[in-house]
């Protein structure tokens, strides 16, 4: 999880998610130098959620799903906990605009 703690991270697993790219055209759609998009990449790679293979002078790089779907499994517990808050908000949601509609005070 910490390797998806920084913005730039979650934005190239976001890229990856929708196939193989290369190093350099992930570089190019970022306002941070090339240097730092490879760091970002190495932690990725290091921490399992990408995968990078050489292409003559290119490297394509790929989105390993399994550990998103570990970590997926991991919060799975707390969703019934989320739609039970939400599903709570959605009637107090109701209630106001009942309660507006009628004329009456929140």
């Amino acid at each position: 999880m910490a390797a998806l703690a920084d913005p730039v991270r979650r934005e190239l697993v976001a890229l990856l998610a929708h196939g193989e790219v290369s190093a350099g055209e992930l570089a190019d759609r970022f306002p941070v130098s090339r240097p730092a998009v490879s760091r970002h990449l190495r932690v990725l790679r290091e921490a399992g959620l990408v995968r990078s293979r050489t292409e003559g002078r290119h490297r394509l790089y790929a989105l390993d799903p399994r550990p998103l779907r570990e970590i997926d499994d991991w919060l799975e517990p707390y969703r019934d906990l989320w739609a039970q808050r939400l599903d709570a908000l959605d009637t107090e949601i109701a209630r106001g605009r009942r309660a507006r509609g009628s004329g009456g005070t929140a």
